[in-house]
């Protein structure tokens, strides 16, 4: 470990982080929302109460004529510590349209101002809310999915699995696309199929030591499912789609974690990307666009069964 993974200097490196990735990544969100100008959106915003903070939420609607449409929580990216709730804008105005979803993109607390567990109880109690308050906001609580990219995938596993064990809300799906998994294997341990991926081992101390400052804490079960330490019987919970890119540095643990998901037969769908590295739908349009459309895919499954169901 390098002088980065003292939380005390993490920290400090997280904040400067998160300032730069404020002043460059809405440039970034203006340009990949037009990666589907077919899909203008219907957004208006909220603001989720929480035991942790406030949590800030854009809402996407599908057009159509259904009343309630299902619902669809989404987390976004940055190793728990980056803001970016605006760059999974084509992501969500995509499957808003094509899954027939109304879409929370959620701007969760960020660490190292809120550390671990903070961000899973908060993430919680947003997926809780949105279960229980459709009917003022126009979608149905009980048809509800959740997913999120790289630290949101994270976030979306940890939703469900407090979700297996408090008896509900409900999830239909869970979505985790190139998430972190394993906290316990250091960043510098962690290997990829190209010489210098995206992810820099760096990056991972930063972020870990940032979200997590006790070592020991890593192998929690709702920080590192894929970790050796968690060996708990999984049956029951949400049926996941988990994606994973092919060069992604994260790549080992969500293959792990599928296996896992596998064996207590709550894997819909592994699906690797080929030649793609972490965060690759935030440059490659023609991956992204392949990748939304399995999300969207799943998700209109599951909302067709659930109202089956219901009927």
């Amino acid at each position: 470990m390098s002088v980065l993974g003292r939380p005390r200097v993490a920290a400090a490196v997280a904040r400067a982080m998160q300032g730069l990735a404020a002043l460059s990544a809405r440039g970034a969100a203006r340009r990949g929302a037009a990666r589907f100008p077919e899909f203008p959106g219907d957004t208006s915003e909220l603001v989720i109460p929480t035991s942790v903070a406030p949590a800030p939420a854009v809402v996407y609607r599908p057009g159509g004529g259904e009343p309630r449409p299902p619902v669809h929580v989404n987390f976004h990216g940055g190793g728990f510590v980056l803001p970016g709730v605006w760059l999974d804008d084509p992501l969500c105005r995509y499957l808003a349209a094509e899954a027939g979803a109304v879409v929370v993109n959620v701007d969760y607390a960020l660490a190292p101002r809120h550390r671990f567990p903070a961000p899973c109880r908060q993430v919680f109690e947003v997926v809780q809310w949105v279960a229980g308050h459709g009917a003022e906001h126009g979608w149905d609580g009980g048809r509800l999915t959740v997913g999120g990219q790289s630290a949101g995938g994270a976030l979306a596993a940890a939703v469900a699995r407090q979700a297996l064990e408090r008896g509900g809300p409900a999830i239909a799906v869970q979505v985790l696309n190139y998430p972190p998994l394993d906290l316990v294997t250091p960043p510098g341990e962690k290997s990829a199929a190209i010489a210098r991926p995206m992810l820099r081992p760096w990056m991972g101390e930063v972020f870990d030591a940032s979200y997590v400052p006790d070592p020991a804490v890593r192998a929690d079960r709702l920080v590192s499912p894929a970790g050796p330490a968690d060996t708990a019987d999984l049956g029951g919970i949400a049926p996941a789609l988990v994606i994973t890119p092919e060069y992604d540095r994260l790549r080992a643990e969500g293959v792990r974690y599928a296996e896992r998901l596998r064996r207590a037969g709550a894997l819909l769908e592994h699906r690797e990307v080929p030649r793609a590295d972490h965060a690759y739908d935030l440059s490659d349009a023609r991956a992204a666009r392949e990748v939304y459309a399995l999300i969207a895919a799943h998700l209109r499954r599951a909302f067709r069964d659930g109202r089956e169901e219901g009927a």
